[in-house]
């Protein structure tokens, strides 16, 4: 049996960090925002699509898709950015699917972590079994996004475009809260696999499960 986990959370809140270690705790991990990056490059559906819908203006010279540029067009207004998201969305979602399955033909147990920025934006909910919030104030958000070299406007943008805290907290099943330090966070992550592996057990002894 393989338990599927959606990992979410807003932008700066310390979801790759928890995805690396939900993978060194042993669950087989995707990162679905890497898949897009991944089929953004030449020959992919992703880069065709985007061609297509934006237009060769998108491209660098060397015709990978230039980023910040489609950044700028798609996320200057939310119907733009639900328009991408449209376009995008449906191909990511095969390609992890794919995935998933590949894992569940080669394991018999096991726990499956998925992140994905707009899992729950994308209506990622009823594909997983469980859904993991990284959990952040906003303001720290800001903090950390301006450290990692991103303006402040571009964070903020991001913040806007995507679920607000409380929505995204609500779909929650668990949280991991990521306020303090890299050990609190490690320690949380830690908190948040060992109760998976408890619902895992308790599903493969035909228990129900249950949330926390």
């Amino acid at each position: 049996m393989i338990l599927k986990v959606g990992l979410t959370g807003g932008i700066a809140s310390g979801k790759s960090t928890a995805r690396a270690l939900f993978a060194r705790l042993g669950a087989y991990t995707v990162d679905a925002d890497r898949l897009v990056a991944e089929l953004y490059e030449p020959g992919r559906a992703g880069h065709s699509a985007l061609v297509a819908t934006y237009g060769p203006g998108i491209l660098r010279d060397d015709q990978t898709v230039d980023r910040a540029r489609l950044a700028n067009i798609a996320f200057a207004h939310p119907d733009e950015a639900k328009k991408l998201n449209m376009l995008i969305h449906p191909i990511v979602h095969q390609h992890t699917a794919d995935l998933l399955a590949e894992y569940e033909r080669t394991h018999d147990e096991g726990i499956a972590v998925v992140e994905a920025t707009l899992m729950l934006e994308s209506g990622g909910k009823s594909r997983y079994d469980r859904i993991v919030v990284v959990d952040v104030d906003p303001a720290v958000q800001v903090e950390r996004g301006i450290a990692r070299g991103l303006p402040h406007e571009e964070v903020t943008r991001r913040i806007a475009n995507q679920m607000p805290r409380e929505q995204r907290l609500a779909h929650a099943d668990y949280v991991i809260d990521n306020s303090g330090d890299a050990e609190h966070l490690e320690g949380e992550t830690r908190r948040v696999y060992g109760l998976l592996r408890e619902e895992l057990e308790r599903r493969r002894n035909g228990g129900a499960p249950k949330n926390s």
